[in-house]
């Protein structure tokens, strides 16, 4: 039986938002902490998503209705959501754990342990970003949730409804002229919007760069280009990583890789059922006319990003597996959307083309904790579209966990074991 009494090192594999933050918080509490990454630090999913800080997104993908409405988007050549079927056991596995969470009760469910998370990320934030991430163009604005149609507009006002009495998430309305007035990088005609004033943006590369200035600083070792080959065990305990740079021992071994997760499942001994949900962005300079306010197109699920060095459209979501290329009807789909909505939605040459893996679960929860059978294994992975918004509680919880503390939230919902 391991014990707690010497400061035990662990390795943490993954160098992304949430392997960042499980280090942080490991060194935090005393922990010697080793990251290791298969590529370079930071230049995965948490790359070139939008950045958003969002407590306003509670609910899960999975709820009623969303079924239908996934089975309707297929049959579109536009739709935001695409599926790339194919003969892939996990593939259909996934959709079918996904079909059986679509009712209310595991919806409410689990959209209170994803508020968890972002609540307690939100509060962490605001120390972190004055003490350990700065210049990452922070903006406390608010998220603006923008609709053309006053159908699609009102039918909003039922979701409102559920945040503001289940979650305490009230919005402010904006109708017709006062949104243009709010935001006047909008084309008159949009019915109008939704804003939750909670909610922030940050950039998320320079996020990346922020979390590698803190750590070298704390003494976190990063190994990049470093692939994880094996976990060696002895009576249910990990003794060594195995990767392509030497072995490393470990007393503790934290498993944050996102996407890549169910390509280690001989290692974990468990099933973890993560898809890959390709997401795409375009970074540019900012327009002329730029927005001043983060936004979601609702009705065509795009994103955009003002930053104080640029401008991001982003979103879409493609299960095509590991499938590495850019597609350029996804990438028209951004730009299509923001000529609908925006007034001067384009500026200057395309900076960056980017696409990155989103690691979805079945009940949009992450996995996070201890692996069942294997005593100083644990992972923190599944995050979805939320990584960046839940990665503190995430780091945070993982140390408490790996360090026998008492959590700060609870775990339960997380479980690895749920997966069994």
């Amino acid at each position: 039986m391991l014990t707690n009494d010497l400061p035990d090192r662990v390795v943490v594999v993954g160098g992304g938002v949430i392997g960042a933050a499980c280090a942080h918080y490991l060194r935090r509490a005393g922990r010697p902490v080793t990251l290791i990454d298969l590529g370079e630090f930071g230049r995965g999913c948490s790359h070139g998503n939008c950045g958003f800080v969002c407590p306003s997104h509670v609910l899960p993908l999975a709820g009623p209705g969303a079924l239908g409405k996934t089975l309707k988007t297929l049959f579109s050549r536009n739709s935001p959501l695409k599926v790339r079927w194919r003969p892939d056991p996990a593939l259909w596995l996934w959709f079918w754990q996904f079909a059986r969470h679509c009712n209310r009760p595991d919806m409410l469910a689990a959209a209170h342990a994803i508020q968890a998370l972002l609540i307690s990320s939100r509060s962490l934030y605001d120390d972190l970003l004055l003490t350990t991430l700065t210049d990452v163009e922070w903006e406390a604005l608010g998220l603006l949730f923008v609709f053309r149609t006053p159908a699609a507009m009102d039918h909003y006002a039922e979701t409102d409804h559920l945040l503001r009495s289940e979650f305490g998430l009230g919005a402010t309305r904006y109708d017709g002229p006062a949104l243009c007035e709010l935001e006047p990088s909008l084309k008159p005609g949009c019915a109008g919007a939704w804003h939750y004033a909670s909610d922030g943006h940050l950039r998320p590369d320079k996020l990346m760069l922020a979390w590698r200035r803190a750590l070298e600083s704390q003494g976190v070792e990063i190994r990049e280009h470093c692939e994880l080959r094996d976990l060696v065990l002895d009576r249910r305990v990990v003794r060594c990583v195995v990767t392509s740079r030497g072995d490393l021992a470990a007393d503790r071994v934290v498993v944050a890789t996102g996407a890549w997760t169910p390509r280690l499942r001989r290692m974990l001994r468990c099933p973890i059922p993560i898809q890959p949900g390709k997401g795409y962005s375009l970074t540019m300079p900012r327009p002329a006319i730029c927005p001043r306010l983060p936004m979601i197109f609702e009705e065509h699920r795009v994103a955009v990003t003002p930053f104080a060095s640029g401008y991001r459209l982003g979103s879409t979501m493609e299960f095509a597996g590991y499938d590495s290329s850019l597609n350029a009807d996804r990438l028209r789909l951004l730009r299509d959307a923001a000529a609908i909505y925006l007034r001067g939605p384009f500026a200057g040459p395309v900076r960056e083309s980017w696409y990155g893996w989103r690691p979805m679960t079945p009940d949009s929860l992450p996995y996070i904790g201890p692996v069942p059978g294997i005593e100083n294994l644990f992972v923190a992975a599944g995050h979805g579209m939320l990584g960046v918004s839940m990665s503190p509680a995430t780091g945070r919880l993982v140390a408490e966990l790996v360090s026998g503390q008492t959590p700060h939230v609870d775990p339960q919902p997380y479980a690895v074991s749920r997966s069994a």
